[in-house]
């Protein structure tokens, strides 16, 4: 079984940047794929980034291309969530979960998700 634990999240003004991080301990070798997600009031939950546990190779969503960017620690133990040029839309509860489906963006797919981690963008 794997356990996820997110933490980083925090107030930021827009323009600015946060690091959004997810300590995993367990049985990561059976969901091999990292995956954020967020949440904002009133709104379903949404596919942001993912990332091989054994590789840095990624894929994103739209809304946060060429702004985020999603990596492991060499260990393979920690996934980062880079977020920069940071917009008052990105606020949200950002949560960390697994999978074992490479390209899924699917709640539904991933597993183990962590308690969340609040991000709240100021305008």
């Amino acid at each position: 079984q794997v356990q996820l634990a997110e933490s980083g999240g925090g107030l930021v003004q827009a323009g600015g940047s946060l690091r959004l991080s997810c300590a995993s301990s367990g049985r990561t070798f059976s969901r091999p794929i990292l995956g954020w997600f967020r949440q904002a009031p009133g709104k379903e939950r949404e596919f942001v980034a993912a990332v091989g546990w054994n590789s840095n190779i990624t894929y994103y969503a739209d809304s946060v291309k060429g702004r985020f960017t999603l990596f492991r620690d060499n260990a393979g133990h920690t996934g980062y969530l880079q977020m920069n040029s940071l917009k008052p839309e990105d606020t949200a509860v950002y949560y960390c979960a697994s999978t074992e489906f490479w390209g899924t963006r699917q709640v539904a797919d991933f597993g183990s998700w962590g308690q969340g981690t609040q991000v709240t963008v100021s305008s």
